[in-house]
């Protein structure tokens, strides 16, 4: 197992200057003395599930982030009993805290004088453990005068909130200040919360808040309360891990929990693959719906009308990512300007302006003529088929084809001065990786010709193939595909073809969505005029920004006749940007990785995760040191207060890379070390917890939980 110890720049020996150490049973102990050894803390959180979605959003916060956790599910007649052996207990002659935080479904679960709630209470006292209450009533025991003296309790749905200057100078601070609670369908309550002022004499400060309907009074939202030597951050409104206000506050209540000593990282991500480039796209046909050149028409059906791009469209996309600080990567064809050159006289204006411009953008092997790589499509019907040998097995395209088409693409960019990655690799259409119904294999030349050509990057579908897996030489990097079909230049053409996938047979649509609830199903058509503005583009973008906000580095793509005519692709990507430029500090920026960094992203954090689940990876914190333990061979993915530094050989490096307000990254051992030793700038604050009587509270249930976060609203639209 791989050591790795984090020491901090401050030793103590207590957990706060005068502090007391209160024993579990609830009775005051004897003051600690500084030749007691210091507690050890396991940096590991305990969250208490009532099966609520409040919760469950948190532990699936930890979850992405890949930080410990264990689950105590009330509902489960055969959970351990939380008592004072659960939470804390002795290794050498330390006295040891098995968790470092506290999630509660409310402040207190459990019935009147429960012997639970008192063994967390003595427990959060004795270790300053943090403890959030994940959706609690606001009441005097949570810090809050109750909502009927002049506060609010009920929907919550499209309040507007705001990070108070406290949550900015605290957990809090990687947001900008207001933030829209989601209100996607107004038929659906799919928040409920209440708002509350704290009640007088309380230690309480409130890092989010809102204004009470009808009025300009705020209530808390989130706020932390300080009482009986404990710190809980009391969070008054229900959401479930998928709504925006969850996903904007998350990280600061992980933080916050954790004093931003964790394991685990987490970034927000995006990045765009553009399609196609250097090729045309078949255009939808409006009065066919189909698109004729391609396999949803019939063989003859239709006049081919492609969608390319011009020198123009290339200015605009090289100012567009310049102004936004935003780079695209350009999977390309080079046969496709080689066979315009043949057809116009050795002319390309388009390739020559790319190919001046090659350093705005990144590049990636999309093949050379982009054909289909899987099995040989039999196109005589609609849905295509994969032809067969005559003894019925299916006839794939061969290893040699699909390293020509490897090849030659690579060969031309060199010839073009592209700046490649050269393992990175997009087949056409995902091509040659396993698609239902038709081909429900991978075709079996795949691998070997990625052999062949050093690839070690390979692009799938994440709508198909969403988890990363190994193709020969290869590790898959899915990615999202955008509702911005390939087949369109055009506003109109894009509502036409959607109208025509997404409403029912009565409407005139294909009827795909009859009997289904999917995010894009239609109650009815779109104008062509304002559909796409007024619904697509919103819509789409919420979609991807729920990826963004996951922790979820996964790329999206589009194709090259969305930056053409209309260019109907920026409306949508400039208002992702402007959402996040509105929502988050200058100190939380959006990642915007290239395919090979996401592949080694989604890599490390697998395996990772695996350690994690497999009980392989164990910290812990004494006084000024954490101790780390995982596989050889793991990356240790960590999150530390800015200011850390990794003691190596030769000095003192910093560590990680500083990303909302702390630091994080993967650690190794150096060479020669048995381990990784992290210098902290201080300790973290554990505020300062007062000697006191245990005390048992009554039950206080969260409240009501709407339709819309037990089971989540999907994504709605401006109306």
């Amino acid at each position: 197992m791989k050591r790795i110890r984090v020491r901090r720049t401050i030793r103590t020996t207590a957990l706060a200057a005068g502090a007391l150490i209160i024993s579990l049973g609830g009775l005051p102990a004897a003051p600690v003395q500084a030749a007691e050894p210091a507690p050890r803390i396991d940096l590991r959180v305990l969250v208490v599930s009532d099966g609520g979605p409040a919760t469950a959003a948190i532990a699936a916060e930890l979850d992405g982030a890949g930080t410990p956790y264990t689950v105590v599910d009330l509902a489960d007649a055969g959970r351990p009993v939380i008592d004072a052996a659960f939470l804390a207990d002795e290794v050498d002659g330390r006295p040891r805290a098995r968790f470092q935080a506290v999630v509660l479904p409310n402040d207190n679960p459990f019935p009147a004088g429960s012997p639970e709630m008192a063994a967390l209470t003595a427990y959060e006292r004795t270790y300053a453990i943090p403890q959030v209450d994940a959706y609690t009533y606001a009441q005097p025991q949570a810090g809050l005068e109750y909502p009927v003296n002049g506060g609010y309790a009920g929907p919550v749905d499209g309040i507007t909130a705001q990070v108070t200057a406290a949550g900015k100078a605290g957990p809090f601070g990687y947001l900008d200040g207001a933030f829209d609670f989601e209100d996607n369908d107004p038929s659906v309550d799919e928040s409920w919360g209440f708002l509350s002022r704290p009640r007088a004499g309380a230690d309480f400060t409130t890092y989010v808040d809102a204004p009470l309907p009808g009025g300009t009074t705020r209530g808390s939202l989130v706020g932390e309360y300080r009482h009986d030597g404990r710190r809980e951050l009391v969070v008054t409104f229900v959401a479930n891990r998928h709504q925006q206000q969850f996903r904007l506050l998350a990280r600061g209540i992980v933080d916050w929990m954790t004093q931003g000593t964790r394991l685990g990282t987490s970034r927000n991500w995006f990045s765009v693959h553009v399609d196609d480039v250097f090729a045309s796209d078949d255009r939808w046909d409006t009065e066919l719906n189909c698109t004729p050149g391609d396999v949803d028409c019939l063989p003859g059906q239709g006049t081919p009308n492609p969608i390319r791009m011009t020198p123009d469209d290339v200015g605009r996309a090289v100012e567009w990512s310049r102004s936004r600080n935003f780079t695209l990567d350009l999977a390309y064809n080079g046969g496709g300007s080689v066979e315009y050159r043949e057809e116009h006289g050795g002319s390309d204006p388009l390739a020559d302006r790319l190919t001046g411009d090659r350093e705005a953008f990144r590049w990636i092997n999309h093949t050379y003529d982009h054909p289909y790589l899987g099995c040989e499509q039999d196109v005589s019907v609609v849905p295509w088929k994969c032809a067969t040998n005559a003894d019925g097995s299916v006839r794939y395209v061969g290893r040699d084809e699909i390293s020509r088409q490897i090849a030659d693409n690579r060969q031309w960019a060199d010839r073009a001065g592209l700046p490649l990655e050269s393992g990175e690799l997009v087949t056409g259409e995902h091509s040659g990786l396993k698609l239902q119904p038709q081909q429900p294999e991978d075709n079996p030349h795949l691998a070997p010709a990625l052999a062949d050509n050093g690839v070690t990057w390979l692009a799938s579908d994440n709508s198909r193939d969403p988890v990363q897996r190994q193709v020969g030489p290869a590790l898959t990097v899915s990615r999202h595909p955008m509702n911005v079909f390939y087949n369109v230049g055009r506003a109109a053409e894009q509502v036409d073809e959607y109208n025509w996938i997404y409403t029912s047979r009565a409407q005139g649509g294909s009827g795909i969505c009859e009997g289904s609830a999917t995010t894009t199903c239609l109650d009815a058509p779109l104008d062509p005029a304002t559909g796409y503005a007024d619904h697509i583009v919103p819509l789409e973008a919420q979609i991807a920004m729920g990826h963004v906000l996951a922790n979820d580095p996964r790329p999206h793509f589009i194709h090259q006749s969305n930056l053409a005519e209309d260019r109907i692709a920026y409306p949508v990507l400039d208002r992702i940007l402007d959402q996040y430029s509105a929502l988050y500090a200058d100190d939380t920026p959006l990642v915007n990785p290239r395919m090979k960094d996401v592949g080694t992203e989604l890599r490390e954090r697998a395996a990772w995760d695996r350690a994690v689940k497999d009980g392989q990876v164990a910290a812990h914190r004494i006084g000024d040191t954490v101790t780390i333990t995982a596989p050889p061979g793991t990356a240790v993915r960590a999150t530390m207060p800015a200011g850390t530094t990794r003691a190596l050989a030769d000095g003192p490096a910093a560590f990680g890379e500083p990303y909302a307000g702390t630091v994080s990254g993967s650690v190794a051992a150096g060479p020669g070390q048995d381990g990784v030793t992290l210098s902290l700038p201080s300790a973290p604050s554990a505020g300062s917890p007062s000697a006191g009587p245990a005390r048992a509270t009554s039950p206080a249930p969260g409240g009501p939980v709407p339709a819309g976060a037990a089971r989540p609203v999907p994504p709605g639209v401006e109306r």
